[in-house]
């Protein structure tokens, strides 16, 4: 295979080939069936230009309205309750999982539960009681966020820093919710400005859900045949990264898709690692269309598998102390009929009502890639007005990068005319 079909392939499995389709609007079957598609979306609390879960849609689908997809994930109402479609797991990181997929994580949770962390040892020290407790006061208030979970008990119990670094502290009520969300007794049943609201699993999720539980290996194949549709082509560690699997089972679940003939081992010019074509993948001869990705959209959450088939190097910003920032803070590739071809630090303030962009780049290599820097500028400044209109917000403020005159100057004809 060529490096540039198996470009193709990827974007094509991840919705990404084609432009958007102008006054298309979203409803809950297409995002129910989008996140079917990529499998999950990545959940993050950075709230910069917006939160990671809402991106991803955007970028395919344009301009939605994010309710729709809130209710889908976290109702309010007992009409939307009986209608979820996503919950709550640890999959690739924190993030949303079609409901029917609970199930296939299961493996996890069993593993979580074997494992006590030392947070939950010292609460247990403090409180030897805490689980029960914490499930009780759930199972009857519930959904109840720790603090009200606190209120409910009377006390917190110890604070303790986390671990690594001390970036902020948790109660041992705090903990012991954690723990249950990861040992799959607890779920988030919604969430309030974004602080997660736990509920017991069994009152959110469909009793056919709860009555699956597929063996180990089984869950192993059925992630990676999943990981290998959202993707397209792909090294068995860009499938294994996908769901986050043990490298020992994602290797023997790739040897026995391949055997069963749902994997198609190749040779993909340029890569160093073997590859595997999902047997549905679509491969078009072109692609078109301009989308804004986030750090954690599903394209380009696995830096290694983006540098390899984009040929582009990127970290993201949140986690490099500024000075060592070489692009921003919260930086989105640009993606333009195939290519990355450029990369643009995003803040959304709300305050002042605009999108700031405090540095904007083209890749040097845009214009072997077939966009010159004029041409990203300009299909740039257009992606970023889309964006601001679909955040509510009226206008760009360009401040800084070597892109930004281009893209001022672009952003200003698009006022003119």
């Amino acid at each position: 295979m060529t490096a540039a079909a198996a470009r193709r392939a990827a974007l094509a499995a991840q919705g990404l080939d084609a432009p958007v389709r102008a006054g298309a609007s979203a409803d809950r079957g297409t995002l129910k069936r989008l996140v079917r598609r990529l499998g999950l979306l990545q959940l993050d609390s950075v709230n910069v230009a917006v939160r990671a879960h809402y991106a991803p849609p955007f970028a395919r689908l344009g301009g939605y309205d994010r309710d729709v997809l809130d209710a889908l994930a976290w109702p309010q109402t007992a009409a939307d309750r009986r209608r979820r479609a996503f919950v709550e797991f640890w999959a690739h990181e924190a993030s949303l999982v079609p409901v029917e997929d609970w199930p296939l994580l299961r493996w996890r949770m069993r593993d979580n539960t074997a494992r006590t962390s030392r947070w939950l040892g010292s609460a247990l020290e403090h409180r030897p009681d805490i689980l029960d407790a914490v499930h009780d006061a759930v199972a009857v208030h519930g959904p109840l966020e720790a603090r009200e979970v606190e209120e409910v008990l009377g006390h917190a119990g110890e604070r303790k820093a986390r671990a690594y670094g001390g970036w902020w502290q948790r109660s041992d009520v705090k903990v012991a919710c954690e723990h249950l969300f990861a040992t799959g007794v607890l779920t988030t049943g919604t969430r309030r400005g974004f602080r997660r609201a736990y509920a017991v699993t069994e009152h959110v999720l469909p009793p056919e859900v709860l009555a699956r539980d597929p063996d180990r290996d089984e869950a192993m194949r059925e992630l990676t045949r999943r990981a290998a549709a959202a993707l397209g082509v792909a090294t068995e560690p860009d499938l294994r990264d996908h769901y986050r699997l043990p490298p020992a089972e994602s290797r023997a679940a790739v040897a026995e898709l391949v055997d069963a003939g749902e994997l198609v081992p190749v040779e993909v010019a340029g890569w160093d690692a073997p590859a595997y074509r999902s047997a549905g993948a679509r491969v078009p001869r072109r692609v078109t269309g301009r989308a804004l990705l986030a750090p954690f959209d599903p394209l380009v959450w696995f830096r290694p598998r983006t540098e390899r088939v984009f040929g582009f190097e990127y970290r993201i910003g949140i986690y490099t102390p500024a000075h060592q920032r070489t692009h921003g803070y919260y930086v989105f590739p640009f993606l333009l009929d195939g290519q990355l071809v450029g990369r643009v630090d995003l803040k959304t303030d709300r305050a002042a009502g605009v999108l700031r962009v405090p540095a904007a780049f083209a890749e040097p290599e845009s214009v072997q890639r077939g966009a010159d820097q004029p041409r990203v500028a300009v299909e740039m400044a257009d992606a970023l007005r889309d964006m601001a209109a679909w955040l509510g917000v009226g206008d760009v403020v360009v401040e800084g990068g070597p892109l930004a005159p281009a893209l001022s100057r672009a952003l200003a004809r698009a006022d003119a005319g």
